[in-house]
Parts: C-alpha cells; structure tokens; sequence
C-alpha cells in the first residue's frame, strides 16, 4: 500500500470532529490517473490529495469517484500539511495563511463545484433532516445568530459512492460566503468548525484547525 497521510480538517474547538483527508506526500508512485482514482476509492475518504510538487504545492484531489479541480478541507489540510504560501490545482492557484491554530486558504467562487444551498428556518431544522436520496449535492444551512454570523449546516454529497454525509464542506462554505457576502462562523456535521471571510476582488478565505491523526513511519 502506498504510504499516505491522514488528516482532520476543520476541527471543533476542542479538537475533536473534523473531516478525514488522506494525503499521499509523493505523489509520483502513483502517476496515473486511473490508479490514483481506485487509491481514492479503496481509501473510502470523501477526499485524496496526491502531491506532485510538495515545493511548489501542486496537488489532484479525488473523491472515491471523481477527480475535482478544487475542493475547500482538501486544500486547507494539505496546505497545514506541507507549509507552503500557496497551492497550484487545475482550477487555479489558492491562497495559503496559517495562523495560530486556524490555517486558511484564499480560493474564488467559481472554482468550487456546483451545490444546491438550501436554507431552512432554525438550525433544529437541520439538525433533524434525513440524508436525501442520491442526485443533487445539498448544503443544508440555517442562522443560529445571524447577527453574529453563526450558521448550522449539512452536507450531503449526492454522489451514492459511500460519502452520505460530509462532516465540513470548505468548497460549500465558499459558495455560502460567496452568496451571502459576509464572514461567518459554521458548525458543521457533527461538530465540525468553518471559518469564512470574503476578500476583495472575487476572492473568499475559508479558515479551519487541521490535526494530524496518522502519520506513516518513514
């Protein structure tokens, strides 16, 4: 088996929660698309990053079906991961700020896949729904304190590849940002935590704790 990472990103306050994300540092020893694709399906993780210049921050991102061209806690903890000012994906080159214990990326709207957000009355609301069946990738989201910006949100993926729900979702909460052109404070999932803050220009900063949870020997 090939040696990868395993990260949670987008961790609560306490450390807990997160979404897992494996990282595979030289991502030489699988070249191929196609082989990178099964990695990603056997691995099960909503997402895989393979590295293909951990100087220079050149990452592909895979779901256990898809190869994405961006995608918010992939690039979030592979940035925390390697330390680097900047990634380079097929959508285009993202931001990077680590900041105490938040790291943060600087990605733009339009890079993020398309997503139906649906906004529901009360974040009890939220936290009762079903996983929808199969078809349309849904960030359900309701204002805890919209005066304060804090938001209640899930996400499901659509995708029927084993992913039902994604405990943080930073390409959702880009959109999110986006669209409502404010900074907020997510609660994702279970417990997970999402920062956000729109920038000049286009440009949106999502920002989360990122924890190293197995590391392989080397």
């Amino acid at each position: 088996m090939t040696d990868y990472d395993v990260l949670r990103v987008f961790c609560g306050p306490n450390g807990g929660y997160g979404n897992e994300l494996g990282v595979v540092r030289d991502g030489s020893v699988l070249p191929e698309r196609s082989d990178r694709q099964a990695m990603a399906a056997k691995l099960g993780f909503s997402e895989t990053v393979f590295v293909d210049d951990p100087e220079r921050g050149v990452i592909d991102i895979y779901t256990p079906t898809l190869r994405l061209p961006f995608a918010g806690h992939p690039c979030v903890g592979t940035a925390w991961l390697l330390d680097v000012p900047e990634l380079v994906t097929p959508a285009g080159v993202v931001g990077v700020r680590l900041d105490g214990e938040f790291s943060w990326i600087e990605a733009r709207a339009e890079w993020a896949p398309p997503r139906t957000l649906r906004q529901y009355g009360t974040a009890a609301e939220v936290d009762a729904l079903d996983v929808p069946p199969p078809g349309e990738w849904i960030y359900a989201w309701a204002w805890e304190d919209e005066a304060a910006g804090r938001i209640r949100a899930r996400a499901f993926p659509g995708r029927d590849d084993g992913i039902d729900e994604d405990e943080a979702t930073g390409a959702a909460a880009l959109l999110l940002t986006d669209q409502l052109g404010r900074a907020l404070n997510i609660t994702q999932g279970r417990g997970s935590q999402i920062l956000s803050a729109p920038q000049p220009h286009g440009w949106v900063e999502i920002g989360g704790r990122v924890f190293l949870e197995r590391q392989p020997e080397r």
